[in-house]
């Protein structure tokens, strides 16, 4: 069953050396996704899944390796040769970074055109065994402003606010409804990774909270935490 879940951005900017001129916008950004890292390792789970959008779906095991080379700054993660997609590299840079040292951890790759039945699927399956906590990788809408690099569109920031309400509200069904297709025109990055943890939400009850959210260059992300209601 799943236990708790956080919601990080998986953008690289995350990391100080690439924040740029966002770093002060991004610094409350990292700390709030830090804490909701530790909130994860206080549930003590049996198994951590972080969970992110990549271009096919696929398992990692908990030594693989990612890299931030090809973004500009010669950050490792991991062991052996970088095979981690952007977005599991960047939840493994907040693994580390956060000194999460609960074992076992997997890694859990979901295609970013994967439609939501098998995204929820997906979901359901990793909840399946034990205690288990997710870390949810993933971006909001690139279109919230006009230089924003999906350019602007007047739905982007309806569509960031329905997002930040679903997570400060643990809505799982809201999640679920996602349209893949109006995702995709948004640029939103995170719509398979968010339908992932819908699936491994369903059927279970959670409070939700918002840590912080920011939008630099006009691409919104956000911090949140799900944790189970008390019966």
């Amino acid at each position: 069953m799943l236990v708790a879940a956080a919601v990080c951005p998986h953008t690289p900017l995350l990391v100080p050396a690439l924040a740029g001129a966002a770093q002060g916008e991004l610094y409350e950004l990292r700390s709030a996704c830090h804490t909701a890292v530790a909130a994860l390792r206080d549930t003590r789970p049996d198994l951590l899944v972080v969970v992110g959008g990549a271009d096919r779906t696929r398992g990692y095991g908990a030594q693989a390796a990612g890299s931030l080379h090809p973004w500009g700054v010669d950050v490792r993660v991991g062991r052996g040769e970088p095979v981690l997609p952007l977005s599991l590299t960047v939840g493994r840079w907040l693994l580390e970074s956060g000194s999460y040292d609960t074992d076992p951890v997997a890694f859990q790759a979901v295609d970013s055109a994967a439609g939501p039945e098998d995204c929820l699927a997906l979901g359901a399956k990793l909840a399946g065994d034990g205690r288990v906590a997710l870390l949810v990788m993933a971006d909001g809408s690139a279109c919230l402003t006009p230089r924003a690099p999906g350019h602007h569109d007047p739905a982007a920031r309806p569509y960031h606010d329905l997002l930040v309400r679903a997570l400060a509200g643990a809505d799982g069904e809201a999640l679920a409804d996602l349209d893949p297709a109006v995702a995709d025109r948004l640029w939103v990055g995170g719509r398979a990774a968010l339908q992932v943890l819908a699936g491994a939400a369903s059927g279970a009850r959670f409070t939700g909270r918002v840590l912080a959210e920011a939008a630099p260059y006009g691409v919104g992300y956000f911090a949140g935490l799900w944790e189970q209601r008390p019966l």
